[in-house]
């Protein structure tokens, strides 16, 4: 399958067959790597990594991956980019589009990687906007597919607030492979109505299926995976903090959750996770409203259950596949 040159945007710009080539090409690299199989025909090219959010996972994905693959990287944090401020997006695009061969962006709206893509004459990932992750997706499905043997007919679960990147993305990726896509939250906070049915449409081609409930107990009944993500986003004012905890409390990844699912369900989360005080936020929101935990317990978070670390070191593999095949050989 011929990727080479393609953006990696959003998963509504692949098919069901290219998001499962980029899953076996992941697996395989994984594979190399754990081999210690070289995969550095990447010599003599650079990639430029422009980060208006920070990241631990993102980040180190993309460097570790082009690092692995003989590449060179440029990491362009909020204050060594002028991208937006002095210079427009368009301009900032087609100079680094004359210097590098791949741009990643991890920032705030999708339209701004959309315009990064349509002047850069070259590949354009996505890291992260405020409406897709879609490299999450990847490292999500492919992790569902190492512990459960498979994708199709899968039951997964995502509780909070699914209006966002998160919430879309896992939508949209599940519903192009097949999965039984649960948003379990507060009515106000589904995703967008016209996603929903764009991602319907999706789904009676793939055999997958929609769901949104308030109701815990009926989505996560015999879940298959269980998957959650912070309450409030990055860039979000500290106001919205206890709306959240009030409204998303009741949709807390708690153990009678994963009882509920099943004791074969599994329990995933992008990452940072607030399952205990040990964080500067965690403590401080601790303080203020007597809690101990927010979107998972420390029980789950910790149990035999809980694959996010799997699902962390999966983003490197992913992100690797993308590059290989969006650059080409």
């Amino acid at each position: 399958m011929n990727l080479k040159g393609r953006h990696f945007l959003t998963l509504k710009d692949y098919t069901p067959e290219e998001i499962l080539y980029l899953l076996d090409l992941s697996a395989e690299v994984k594979r190399k790597k754990k081999e210690g199989i070289p995969v550095d025909n990447y010599r003599g090219k650079n990639v430029a990594l422009i980060f208006e959010k920070t990241s631990t996972r993102t980040r180190c994905s993309f460097e570790v991956a082009a690092h692995d693959m003989g590449m060179g990287t440029t990491y362009l944090d909020p204050s060594g980019s002028q991208i937006g401020k002095k210079e427009s997006i368009a301009d900032t695009a087609r100079v680094l589009g004359r210097i590098y061969d791949g741009i990643e962006y991890r920032g705030f709206g999708q339209e701004i990687v959309e315009e990064l893509a349509k002047y850069a004459g070259v590949p354009v990932w996505n890291g992260l906007t405020n409406e897709y992750h879609p490299t999450q997706m990847l490292a999500d499905m492919l992790t569902v597919r190492e512990q459960l043997g498979c994708l199709k007919g899968v039951k997964f679960v995502y509780m909070g607030d699914a209006r966002y990147n998160m919430g879309n993305s896992l939508m949209i990726v599940c519903s192009k492979l097949g999965l039984h896509f649960v948003a379990c939250a507060p009515k106000k906070y589904f995703p967008n109505p016209e996603l929903v049915a764009q991602c319907e449409e999706y789904a009676k081609a793939s055999g997958g299926t929609i769901t949104l409930t308030e109701n815990v107990e009926e989505g996560t009944k015999g879940a298959d995976v269980i998957c959650t993500d912070v309450w409030v986003s990055m860039g979000e004012p500290d106001e919205v903090w206890e709306e959240r905890i009030r409204d998303l409390t009741p949709y807390k990844v708690t153990s009678a959750v994963m009882k509920n699912a099943g004791e074969k369900a599994i329990f995933l989360h992008c990452l940072p996770s607030f399952h205990d005080l040990k964080t500067k936020i965690g403590a401080e929101m601790g303080k203020r409203f007597g809690i101990t935990d927010m979107e998972v317990t420390d029980e789950v978070f910790e149990s035999e259950q809980s694959k996010v670390f799997d699902e962390a070191e999966n983003r490197m593999h992913t992100i690797k596949a993308v590059m290989m095949a969006t650059l080409g050989v």
